[in-house]
């Protein structure tokens, strides 16, 4: 098995990228969708916050209102870093497990991790590779206003909250360019998994 990094800053186009290398053949967990179950109603992660940010984090039928939460964490480093703390410790063991069974069933398994802040919450020590997935400010900024239908300053602090990617492609084996045309960025991904499945 080879487990893999993939993540960038957002809006770079790493959702796409994850996608092509399933269609190439990986594995994909999403630190996404295992932060989300994370925060289910009735999980640790979810009584913790209400704990830490106040009761009005959560809606009337008792899941996350993310909306609330995000306007306290974004703009507010320390905050995000407390919600951080609160929520990795239950994504990383989630992973893992996740890896263990991927392993069970495909022992040569190329295993791509996809998490916006694979480096921020330290699992990229945990990775055998990392991909770091870059675009320039101007079509990130573009991509995310159209994406999350955010304002402008919005859209420039969710930006400026994030690691800057030029500190993240440091740490990278692969970075691949998010900006290519479509068939460019498909040539690329299946370059790189034929590569990577060749040390699994």
């Amino acid at each position: 098995m080879l487990q893999v990094g993939l993540t960038g800053g957002i809006a770079t186009g790493k959702s796409t990228v994850s996608r092509l290398f399933v269609e190439c053949g990986a594995h994909l967990i999403d630190a996404d969708v295992l932060a989300r179950e994370a925060v289910a109603p009735g999980k640790p992660a979810l009584r913790k916050i209400a704990e830490t940010f106040g009761r009005e984090m959560l809606r009337p039928d008792g899941t996350l209102d993310r909306d609330c939460l995000g306007k306290v964490v974004f703009g507010d480093p320390k905050q995000l870093e407390k919600l951080n703390a609160l929520v990795h410790p239950y994504v990383a063991a989630a992973q893992e497990q996740r890896s263990r069974e991927i392993t069970g069933k495909d022992p040569p398994a190329v295993i791509i991790y996809d998490a916006a802040l694979l480096i921020e919450a330290d699992a990229h020590t945990r990775m055998d590779k990392i991909i770091v997935v870059t675009a320039d400010e101007q079509t990130q900024f573009a991509r995310l206003k159209a994406r999350d239908n955010l304002s402008t300053e919005e859209a420039k602090r969710r930006i400026a909250a994030q690691m800057p990617l030029a500190e993240k492609v440091k740490l990278a084996d692969y970075v691949i360019d998010g900006t290519l045309l479509q068939e460019q960025l498909r040539n690329e991904v299946q370059r790189i998994y034929d590569e990577l499945k060749r040390q699994a």
